[in-house]
């Protein structure tokens, strides 16, 4: 094992497994960001509720 560090400097072996990993990790959260049931954005359990109350109270009848 210690003789395949002779034709791969180490620095730039780990330079290159860290960039590719970074990769790998965006491009699974931008998938799982682009389905339906995985997007923890626009499901978020906080966001919808005050919302949905602000669409609802804009949407109610004036007494006048």
């Amino acid at each position: 094992m210690w003789r395949i560090w002779f034709y791969f400097d180490i620095r730039r072996a780990l330079v290159g497994l860290h960039v590719v990993l970074a990769v790998l990790a965006f491009t699974i959260h931008f998938i799982l960001l682009s389905t339906d049931r995985y997007n923890w954005l626009e499901n978020a359990p906080g966001t919808t509720a005050p919302a949905q109350a602000a669409i609802e109270l804009s949407e109610a009848p004036t007494a006048s």
